[in-house]
């Protein structure tokens, strides 16, 4: 069973794998850590991770990488928009509203939704970790950025599914940071809470997170970001700042080459690597547009001023998360930074300004999200046994559900279902008096964030018969899934018989009496809040009613309280609720179907294309291996004019792989393999035959004159041995001799051009043959010598009389009947054995 963890970054990505002596980072095909989250598309096939980082280069337009930005978002988005802005690709509005990239593959012109894109980058991060394991991979968890909506969530559930993943959760990348430090710590304090803030600089995102340790487990205390603030940035600033400097010096306008912008926007992200740790960086580009070469120079505090406006801004998530977690600078105990982007030493230095403390470097920035992953799939995998530690992870948004009343011209009434923070998972049960058919909206609140679609889902629970004229009760159960997903589970309206004497019955009734006065104007919600885990259950918050005011009676509920005194004076009919899911943005089961198969078929397609380069590759080898050696060592073992017919076949061969073969269906390659061969294995079966006959010949005169000195020798060892026998093996000894000695000479009469005549497999089958034959008779067992009889005693004189003295000392002087005597010394004897303390206080 597989247990892997997967970090998607908006450049690059991650695979960590648990195995029995810990998490390890997996290498992919290029021996890198990193895989780059980059699909390229070419005439004949995808190129995915770092064969697409390779393609990219030479064809931008059709390489697609910040997947993760356009995920899950509307076109309109202006964040979507400003990096639509800046990518190479052809990115347009779908019919839904989403983005539809662009690309041209198999030589016509396609479109790519971002989940699909998403799932291609996973199919091969899932290839990777199963080169590496060995084994099929299935289960993993998947980070995510906390700031991801509900739709996002989605979207990556999806490209999972389509890339035959099953994730077992979808993990916070804070929390799977926090849970990489802090499981290995082994002084975290019992009582005491020890606060670590979290400062998640990426390539494009920055994420705080403020936990709080405690021995055994982890508590997230707040969370805050930023979606647009990252490495990526400070890229665009060096490279805008040198555009405008190459239009003055060189009069390039570097923005209407695509690959000119793609190399300039890679040089300045190195030097933004260089200026991390060194006081100031060059710039050389060879041949950047119109064939010619630029150079450029910036020091760090030029960089740091022009980063002015980036730099501002990390301060903003830094209180945020500081805020909601109620606490000072004085209560954070430590600061980790982690992510690629952190290692900017003006961003250190603002964060060393905030908290009053130096920023520590105690993971490694760029994998300790794929180790937390990992470490969470080995906690929910019964796979491994982990170490005991519970982590108390928070949503980070707060979620409600509304519904319309029934009576006319009224306001939506709405509940908060989830607060933000929320213990993840969740499940909370409401109840509703309703007569029909109803709609419930699901929608965050208080977000703050404007790009945050307000709505999520709508469920429409119904329809339902009931069997009397009024409000039915109705338990809906609404769930906080562990990937941070609400959805409404099920719905269940609940009857209810009463059968109880009279006098009951009348009190019964004025409590029904009462609860229907207050409840029928009103659609009445009631909650209980269950935790997944722990299935405990607690009242919440009731709805507000109608009118504005709450319900004060529901508090009570004397009826349901009473009747659970009473069980068996009250039956309550439970009957499924049928639930219809609408997700705004959502793939559809159908249209994910057809995602899955549309990926199978074009990996079948690369999986082809494979297979036909490394055919070609095969022919190319073989032309050019085959060359050289009838050059060297085959010289001997072919004649003049079949050398020189081979080798204007290879040279024909060669010239059709670079005209008319280059691009060809496998079988093609692999006839044209086999044409070849058919001429060149008899001149490579000669040479093989030639390097190995020596030996072959030394083993079978070997065997020959074993057998024979063993037949002939005069040891007592053979004397058991029939003389006939020994005469057989001779024979055939020299039987073999004189084979081996005719074939031999005709072999030597012949030339190395020749086809042989003494096989190296005959001489192996001589050799094995007569080991068969000699072997069981030389190794015959001697016969077993036969046992010899023991001479008779003399027999003693059992007719003289015995004196009662003579009795008594031959019955071991006792004066108790003989035979008695004689079993109890016996078992004495026996008990002696047994006993090792008795049988060496014998000796």
């Amino acid at each position: 069973m597989s247990v892997v963890g997967f970090d998607l970054g908006n450049e690059s990505c991650i695979v960590a794998v648990a195995r029995q002596r810990g998490i390890d980072v997996v290498l992919n095909e290029e021996s890198k850590r990193e895989t780059p989250a980059i699909v390229c598309f070419g005439d004949k096939q995808r190129f995915i991770g770092t064969a697409g980082a390779a393609s990219s280069t030479m064809n931008p337009r059709n390489s697609i990488s910040q997947i993760k930005r356009l995920l899950g978002r509307k076109f309109s988005d202006p964040e979507v928009q400003s990096d639509i802005a800046s990518f190479p690709f052809r990115v347009t509005e779908g019919p839904d509203g989403f983005p539809l990239v662009h690309v041209r593959f198999l030589g016509e012109e396609r479109t790519f939704t971002p989940t699909q894109l998403l799932a291609m980058v996973l199919s091969n991060l899932k290839s990777i970790a199963e080169g590496n394991l060995k084994t099929a991979v299935v289960d993993c968890c998947i980070g995510i950025p906390v700031y991801f909506t509900d739709l996002q969530r989605r979207a990556v559930l999806d490209a999972a599914t389509i890339a035959g993943l099953r994730p077992l959760r979808l993990f916070h990348e804070t929390t799977a940071t926090a849970l990489a430090y802090g499981i290995y710590k082994t002084d975290l304090p019992e009582h005491d809470q020890l606060n670590v803030a979290f400062v998640d600089v990426g390539h494009a995102s920055m994420q705080v997170s403020i936990v709080g340790y405690k021995k055994g487990q982890l508590k997230m205390l707040s969370h805050a970001y930023d979606r647009s603030l990252g490495g990526r940035d400070f890229d665009e600033v060096l490279f805008k700042h040198f555009v405008a400097k190459f239009k003055e010096e060189y009069k390039l306008d570097v923005y209407q080459n695509a690959r000119a912008c793609l190399r300039l926007r890679v040089a300045c992200e190195k030097i933004k690597k260089v200026l991390s740790a060194n006081p100031e960086a060059p710039l050389n580009i060879e041949c950047l547009m119109d064939e010619k070469d630029v150079r450029g120079f910036i020091r760090r505090d030029e960089f740091e001023h022009i980063s002015a406006p980036v730099l501002e801004r990390v301060k903003g998530p830094l209180e945020k998360a500081l805020t909601e977690a109620g606490l000072t600078t004085e209560n954070v105990h430590i600061v980790e930074v982690v992510g690629s982007g952190s290692r900017v030493p003006a961003i250190i230095k603002i964060i060393t300004e905030f908290f009053g403390k130096e920023p520590r470097r105690t993971m490694n920035a760029s994998e300790c999200v794929a180790r937390g992953c990992a470490l969470q799939c080995a906690m929910l995998s019964p796979t491994f046994k982990v170490r005991e530690f519970q982590v108390n992870d928070g949503f980070p948004f707060s979620v409600a559900l509304s519904w319309k009343q029934e009576s006319q011209n009224s306001a939506p009434q709405q509940t908060l279902v989830f607060p933000k923070g929320n213990a993840i998972p969740s499940i909370k049960s409401l109840t509703f008096y309703k007569l029909s058919t109803f709609e419930v909206d699901v929608l965050y609140v208080g977000t703050g964030d404007s790009q945050i679609p307000q709505k999520i889902s709508t469920y429409t629970i119904g329809p339902f018969q009931p069997s009397k004229c009024e409000k039915t009760k109705l338990k809906v159960k609404v769930c906080l899934s562990i990937h941070g997903i609400v959805t409404v589970d099920s719905a269940m309206m609940l009857e209810e018989d009463v059968e109880v004497p009279v006098s009951s019955a009348n009190e019964a009734l004025k409590d029904t009496t009462k609860m229907d006065t207050d409840d029928a104007p009103s659609d009445h919600v009631s909650g209980t809040d269950a935790n997944m885990h722990e299935h405990r259950s607690a009242d919440t918050t009731e709805a507000p009613a109608e009118n504005g005011a709450q319900d004060s009676e529901e508090k009570s509920v004397p009826m349901e309280t009473d009747a659970k005194v009473e069980p068996s004076k009250r039956k309550i009919k439970k009957t499924s609720v049928p639930i219809h899911e609408l997700v705004y943005g959502a793939l559809s089961a159908t249209d994910l179907q057809k995602a899955v198969e549309k990926e199978y078929e074009m990996a079948l397609q690369d999986r082809v294309m494979e297979e036909t380069k490394e055919k070609k590759n095969a022919v190319e080898a073989y032309v050019y291996d085959m060359r050289n050696k009838l050059y060297d060592k085959y010289n001997d073992f072919v004649t003049p004019e079949e050398k020189e017919g081979l080798i204007a076949k290879l040279q024909e061969v060669e010239d059709w792989l670079y005209e008319d073969g280059e691009d060809e269906t496998k079988g093609v390659y692999i006839s044209k393999l086999e044409e070849l061969k058919k001429i060149g294995d008899p001149i490579e079966a000669r040479h093989k035959e030639w390097t190995e006959r020596g030996s072959s010949v030394d083993q079978l005169v070997y065997c020959i004159n074993s057998f024979r000195e063993a037949a002939s020798s005069s040891d007592q060892k053979f004397d058991h041995i029939d003389i006939s026998e020994k005469q057989k093996v001779i024979n055939e000894c020299s039987e073999a001799e004189n084979w081996l000695r005719e074939r031999k000479q005709q072999q030597d009469a012949l030339p190395k051009h020749a086809n042989p005549v003494l096989l190296v497999s005959d001489l192996k089958k001589k050799a094995e043959t007569l080991d068969r034959f000699c072997k069981p008779i030389m190794t015959k067992p001697k016969p077993a010598p036969k046992p010899q009889t023991p001479p008779p005693q003399p027999e003693t004189q059992a007719s003289e009389p015995q004196t009662p003295e003579q009795q008594q000392s031959r019955s071991g002087g006792t004066g108790e009947p003989r035979s008695e005597g004689g079993v109890q010394q016996a078992s004495g004897e026996q008990m002696d054995m047994d006993n090792p303390e008795s049988a060496d206080a014998a000796a």
